[in-house]
């Protein structure tokens, strides 16, 4: 099984079932094709998923590192896909040059969302930072727009397709961090290592630009 995240850091758009149109299931077909692995896939809530990799009741899946999947599952030595976590603002307001500009600023983020290696900074109180949490990137954006916070923080892709979909006047924007995806398999699977080896081998050769972007 492949557990994914019930909330995509690549699109805002969802799939027939009310799933997040995750682009990765596109490589995962195209790699356990090669690997001749029969996989399904389910999405998960953000917890739940690291507690089925734990427990290898899921035994795969492609995300950032995370410390806390390091003593049960392996990861891959390279990413397979790459994103940034941006922080939007209208012209006007100060420009942000890294996370240390947001402190004692309001912050709208969107609910579901950790943002990575950033939590543990927008988390601390002293930082001082107070946050709003909206349901969806589309509210984000509208309440930045309207004047209803000072800072926006979201993923490339979604907010990419927000801004086409809705122009902003005078947005700007700039890149906090980066996130590099890396396969993620469980330790509890058979033979864990030799079939991390071999995805990894397989993985390299396949054309993930083209498979990512539906080509």
């Amino acid at each position: 099984e492949y557990a994914y995240p019930d909330q995509s850091v690549w699109t805002a758009e969802v799939d027939a079932d009310g799933n997040p149109a995750n682009p990765l299931l596109k490589l995962a077909g195209a790699l356990f094709a090669e690997a001749g692995i029969q996989w399904h896939a389910t999405a998960y809530p953000a917890s739940r998923m690291f507690n089925q990799l734990k427990s290898g009741s899921s035994q795969f899946s492609m995300l950032v590192k995370a410390p806390a999947l390091g003593d049960c599952c392996l990861f891959s030595r390279k990413p397979v896909a790459h994103t940034e976590i941006r922080v939007f603002w209208l012209g006007g307001t100060a420009p942000v040059h890294s996370r240390d500009d947001l402190a004692g600023k309001n912050l709208i983020v969107v609910r579901g969302y950790s943002y990575g290696e950033l939590a543990p900074f927008l988390a601390d109180e002293r930082n001082g930072i107070q946050r709003t949490t909206v349901d969806t990137h589309r509210a984000g954006f509208a309440m930045l727009e309207h004047g209803r916070g000072d800072y926006l923080l979201n993923y490339t892709g979604p907010a990419r397709e927000m801004l086409a979909a809705r122009p902003i006047t005078g947005i700007q924007s700039a890149k906090l961090a980066d996130l590099d995806v890396h396969l993620v398999l469980s330790r509890h699977y058979p033979d864990a290592d030799k079939v991390m080896a071999r995805l990894e081998a397989i993985v390299e050769r396949l054309d993930k630009g083209r498979i990512l972007q539906g080509r």
